[in-house]
């Protein structure tokens, strides 16, 4: 009997015992059986710790705007699954889903004793892949799910990859440090082909790693820069491109180096290969900046008081959060804060310290087995913030409600710590 998408979810959490498997070996095998198709006739790697969803959707709507035709692999979702997989700025149907995984489902023999054993992610970076091929793509836009090197998306060969950012997160896979995240994540650089390093103190780890592998890698400060001015900021690259554009519509001051890398990587791409040099790409960029939309990257929901979500859950995201609070209007801060059992926690609220007047601490160990209960946070803010002002919930939306409750008009409300803190938050609003 036919399955349906959320069925097939289902069982996809379920057929491997390992939510998190790294290694390219069976996933490989299972895409050579399908024929190992391009999924495009360019592609673009997006890895790093943090900024990697908004690259992807900067290099969506600025290719896009240069006529190109793009799909774009992500994830996490935040509330439908098919956000996962877009094709020219629409989410794939659930038909287009399903008859991907039931190829897929052939092709590891699913029904044999030696079927090939594939993580739900794998199915999801699969399923991508075979439906980009299938769509005459001229950019397939594919992010890291979880380190690089290892990472599924890595048995494709990309034409440009960037690393957005390397700190610490996953270290119980990546390594104990940045400079063996690093390591891990330059593994989605090839040998000549350009690798763009978007932060301006990469880990010695990371660029060893891309010296070793033959990469010809552009870094931001040194092989391109920005500058920011009163109406706008300029992109320059050493050949002498240069370009002044108006700011990203995304919030948050990192936003700026998340463009800058997903320029540089446009450029490269368009510099290697000129019959796709399109002649309108200043105006592609411009009109990219201003019309991308990615949600829950400090997405103002409005209201008084007002309502921002952001899916910020380590120490870099939680950073770049205090740096933005401390550009706004002055107003006390209410945060609803969720946080998964492998996130460092105590590592996020020092971040915040001073910036938030009271927690709404929400448990989310009733959505996901990797969700913390609120007692736990609220134990880990006592120790990391001894004079912090909270309260407790069971789930997100009572967490939400008790802020709306507390907050008075001209304050601020922040709802971040997770996909699912921000998931169930947009979804109370699609309601």
């Amino acid at each position: 009997m036919a399955r349906t998408l959320a069925e097939w979810l289902a069982y996809q959490e379920r057929v491997n015992v390992h939510s998190i498997e790294l290694g390219l070996d069976r996933v490989r095998q299972v895409w050579h059986r399908m024929g190992a198709p391009s999924p495009g006739k360019r592609v673009i790697t997006v890895g790093g710790t943090n900024g990697k969803g908004s690259t992807v959707a900067l290099l969506e709507a600025m290719a896009g705007a240069a006529g190109l035709r793009v799909g774009s692999f992500t994830s996490p979702h935040l509330m439908r699954y098919n956000e996962r997989v877009r094709i020219d700025g629409h989410d794939a149907d659930d038909a287009s889903l399903i008859a991907s995984f039931e190829r897929i489902e052939a092709a590891r023999g699913a029904d044999a004793d030696d079927a090939v054993p594939l993580t739900y992610f794998e199915f999801g970076a699969l399923a991508a892949l075979d439906l980009f091929s299938r769509a005459s793509l001229d950019l397939a836009i594919l992010e890291v799910g979880l380190g690089g090197r290892l990472d599924a998306v890595n048995i494709v060969d990309a034409d440009v990859a960037i690393v957005t950012t390397v700190d610490l997160d996953h270290m119980d896979w990546l390594g104990p440090d940045r400079d063996s995240i690093g390591r891990e994540k330059a593994g989605i650089a090839r040998a000549g082909r350009t690798v763009i390093v978007g932060e301006l103190d990469p880990p010695a780890g990371l660029i060893d790693a891309l010296d070793k592998l033959g990469a010809d890698v552009e870094r931001y400060g040194k092989h391109f820069r920005t500058e920011r001015h009163a109406t706008g900021w300029r992109w320059q690259h050493r050949d002498g491109t240069a370009m002044e554009l108006p700011d990203p519509v995304l919030a948050a001051p990192v936003q700026f180096c998340n463009a800058a890398a997903a320029i540089a990587a446009l450029h490269a791409l368009f510099t290697d290969d000129e019959a796709m040099l399109p002649k309108n790409f200043f105006a592609a960029v411009r009109s990219g900046l201003w019309d991308v939309r990615v949600p829950a990257r400090l997405q103002s929901l409005g209201g008084d008081p007002s309502l921002t979500v952001d899916v910020g859950h380590n120490p870099q995201a939680a950073r770049a959060l205090a740096e933005w609070l401390d550009l706004q209007p002055e107003a006390r801060v209410h945060a609803v804060y969720g946080a998964l059992i492998d996130k460092d926690v105590a590592g996020v609220l020092s971040a915040l310290d001073g910036r938030i007047a009271h927690w709404h601490l929400a448990g989310l160990e009733r959505v996901t087995p990797r969700g913390m209960n609120a007692q736990t946070l609220a134990g880990i803010l006592e120790q990391t913030l001894p004079r912090a002002s909270f309260d407790i919930y069971p789930d997100v939306p009572r967490a939400l409600a008790a802020a709306r409750e507390m907050a008075r008009p001209g304050e601020r409300i922040l709802a971040f710590g997770s996909f699912f803190v921000a998931g169930a938050v947009l979804a109370e609003r699609a309601a």
